[in-house]
């Protein structure tokens, strides 16, 4: 993929695919007069491109990265991306707590990517 480095073609694939994620899990919050099943529906068509980016992203990162370590980029990503979500499109505000609690998941991934001797 252009001769990239690894890291970078996987963070972006998974950075995609959470965009696409997000609108496939919680884009349908702000719909909420349509019917069940037609949300159910076209969130199933965005989460398609989700696992066309998704899929790739963890065959070109494992190796390079452990299955932990890339779930445990996936989460974090999630999160980010979630966060935004959730201001600019869902109009929902951040509080205090929130971001105490996404603190502690960032110090979870320090646990899992250093390397202990």
């Amino acid at each position: 993929m252009l001769n990239l480095p690894i890291p970078v073609v996987t963070i972006g694939l998974l950075l995609a695919s959470n965009v696409f994620m997000t609108f496939a899990w919680y884009g349908h919050l702000k719909f909420k007069e349509s019917a069940l099943i037609t949300v159910i529906l076209v969130s199933w068509g965005i989460a398609f491109f989700e696992y066309v980016l998704q899929v790739p992203a963890n065959r070109i990162g494992h190796g390079y990265f452990s299955a932990a370590e890339l779930k445990t980029i996936q989460e974090i990503i999630t999160l980010s991306v979630f966060a935004v979500f959730s201001v600019l499109y869902l109009k929902e505000p951040l509080h205090w707590n929130h971001l105490v609690g996404f603190a502690f998941i960032g110090a979870g991934a320090f646990f899992i990517f250093y390397k202990w001797t």
